[in-house]
């Protein structure tokens, strides 16, 4: 009896122990063989976010932060003062432009100044030389009684210029205090002529 009890619990033992092996080794199936499967397809489905990292600075030393601020400063600084030295570039340019447009003015004037000058000059000595010819040929006692009335310094300038023979006529109808003022007049303008070393 003991032995077909045995027998009959063999047998069934057996078919247990089979059974319990076949769901060990479909359990494994199932975790080894589509667990990576269903893994990968997780991943495929839905992959990780990758976080994409700022390649890492090196720590600046506040040192080198405040070094490169006054760089900064002075590059803004030198900029604006670049800016202000064109502005007064153009600025002297146009004051330049201006004064050498007002010397070309002012050469022009000088130059039609200076023509009509000369031609002043020109008509004044003409004038006076008519005059002084005049003079020359009018009678000493009617000569003599214009120059009278003259200034001695003006009166000189005429004689001076008029022949010795004419002037010495009109100086000796003249007063005597007049006449010798008109002398000393001339005298003094002679003198003050550079005269030529005379040769020994």
């Amino acid at each position: 009896m003991t032995a077909s009890v045995e027998n009959k619990l063999g047998g069934h033992g057996r078919g247990a122990l089979w059974l319990i092996a076949l769901m060990l080794v479909g359990s494994a199936f199932v975790r080894f063989g589509a667990g990576p499967a269903a893994a990968i397809a997780r991943e495929i489905e839905s992959p990780p976010e990758m976080s994409v990292e700022s390649p890492e600075t090196p720590d600046i030393s506040p040192q080198l932060v405040e070094l490169l601020e006054q760089v900064r400063a002075r590059e803004a600084a030198l900029l604006e003062r670049e800016a202000e030295m064109q502005a007064r570039q153009q600025m002297l340019t146009l004051v330049e432009a201006e004064v050498t447009a007002d010397i070309e003015r002012l050469k022009s004037a000088e130059e039609a100044l200076r023509s009509t000058m000369a031609t002043a000059d020109k008509a004044a000595e003409t004038d006076i030389a008519r005059l002084t010819s005049v003079y020359e040929n009018m009678k000493p006692d009617q000569a003599a009684a214009l120059f009278q009335r003259m200034k001695p310094s003006f009166a000189a300038g005429f004689l001076a210029r008029m022949r010795a023979d004419a002037a010495a006529n009109i100086l000796a109808g003249l007063e005597p205090d007049l006449a010798y003022s008109i002398s000393v007049v001339m005298a003094g303008r002679n003198a003050d002529v550079a005269r030529e070393p005379v040769p020994e």
